[in-house]
């Protein structure tokens, strides 16, 4: 690893950090941990949380798994290839038993065996004043962004919008990272007479098997909550994992990208995301119809905002399968990396069921609700964009060693994992 790529690495994690923190501050959070205003609910509330992860490269082979491991530390996920990962979070208003205990019953087809222990976790001690750390700080970087959006070969009118931080105050810049922020969201949470108990945790976390089925009957239960029962179908299943079929063109032409259907999603939305060195400009696109950085999209989503999304042409719909990056937006840039999300469909159980007439008493006991993504990320490597065209064609009419040799070698000077290698620097 060069320490070029160590700062280029740095400095996107700490311009992304400033975004998120920007657009917390003046768009409102989708997903709040704040809750002061929002009355505790009377009922248990039980959520989980079902993700498929893919960093991958069209037309990789088992090759990549070499570096994969390395990749996933540098994007900040697991490394390349499919995850699936799983989160269970409960709340409930009945007293904490002197030894609380909570178990998920789950269906042979997940195999992860008989139950998954849902664990409180254990709040640290508070530390006394003089003890306390310095609060950590989300410094101003400076930096322009270029900021694009749609699907099409070419940039649409009034593209890009210019976002430079030094001429602009944070409540100016977070104003201009707006777009479409989808409904709020209140998982279960540490809260204020509420029990709150998650699974993985200390004492349990079990990788999630690829051929595993969240289908089947489901039953949580334990000393501080009621029973809960339902069932999961195959729509709320796992997702199947985003697959790029291809990535075609260069840096300097409009990208073309597609990718497999996923049978279970409601709707796709992509962002691209490069950096200009020399300049220090970062590149952003994304397929929104309408000027959307996408900031607040990639995520998580409800399904009724899913659905809306698409009728506003920001997200795609299901029957998408291929998007096109503007020509050369990217032209100057060292790469860049391509994100993708596909939204499932939400489900919800309670008890007892909500009652058809909206003025009926309901006394709710309990609810449970599902929510799915998949996501994926690619990188566009911009080894072809690298080298001018005449340049590739005269090396190719000339003799050179590399028809000396073997068959092998070849292939493997032109496989994708030497690009990579080049772009990287390692």
């Amino acid at each position: 690893m060069t320490r070029n790529m160590i700062g280029q690495a740095a400095k996107i994690r700490k311009i992304f950090a400033f975004i998120f923190a920007i657009t917390l501050i003046y768009s409102g959070s989708s997903e709040s941990s704040e809750k002061t205003k929002e009355k505790a609910p009377q009922a248990t509330q039980y959520w989980m949380s079902v993700a498929t992860q893919n960093q991958s490269i069209p037309g990789m082979s088992d090759e990549m798994s070499g570096i994969g491991g390395f990749m996933g530390k540098i994007m900040g996920g697991p490394g390349f290839g499919p995850h699936r990962s799983l989160l269970l979070q409960l709340n409930s208003p009945r007293p904490l038993p002197q030894e609380p205990s909570a178990v998920h019953d789950i269906p042979p087809g997940q195999k992860m065996g008989e139950s998954l222990p849902l664990l409180i976790p254990q709040q640290e001690k508070k530390k006394e004043e003089h003890e306390k750390a310095p609060e950590e700080r989300v410094e101003k970087p400076k930096t322009r962004m270029l900021i694009y959006w749609g699907c099409s070969e070419t940039a649409g009118k009034g593209q890009p919008r210019v976002i430079d931080t030094e001429k602009m105050s944070p409540s100016e810049f977070g104003q201009s990272l707006t777009g479409h922020m989808p409904s709020p969201q209140y998982p279960p949470s540490p809260r204020s007479g509420m029990i709150y108990a998650e699974w993985p945790n200390k004492k349990s976390s079990i990788e999630i098997p690829k051929d595993g089925s969240l289908q089947g009957g489901q039953f949580v239960h334990g000393n501080y909550l009621p029973d809960i029962k339902f069932s999961i179908d195959q729509m709320h299943d796992f997702m199947a994992p985003v697959e790029f079929t291809s990535v075609k063109g260069e840096l300097s032409e409009s990208i073309r990208f597609a990718w497999k259907d996923i049978p279970t999603a409601i709707g796709y939305f992509a962002t691209a995301i490069g950096h200009n060195e020399k300049t220090g400009e970062t590149i952003i696109w994304s397929s929104s119809e309408l000027p959307d950085p996408g900031f607040g999209l990639m995520n998580y989503l409800p399904s009724v905002d899913v659905r809306k999304f698409i009728k506003e042409k920001v997200v795609m719909n299901p029957d998408t399968t291929n998007c096109s990056i503007p020509k050369g937006i990217f032209k100057d840039a060292q790469g860049g990396i391509i994100q993708f999300i596909a939204y499932g469909e939400d489900m919800y159980a309670s008890f007892p069921p909500k009652p058809k007439d909206p003025k009926a008493p309901w006394n709710l006991i309990w609810s449970v609700k599902l929510r799915l993504k998949s996501t994926g990320m690619t990188p566009l490597t911009g080894t072809q964009a690298a080298e001018p065209r005449r340049s590739r064609e005269k090396k190719a009419a000339e003799p050179s060693s590399e028809s000396q040799k073997s068959g092998e070698e070849q292939e493997d000077s032109k496989s994708p994992v030497k690009k990579l290698k080049g772009l990287f620097g390692f």
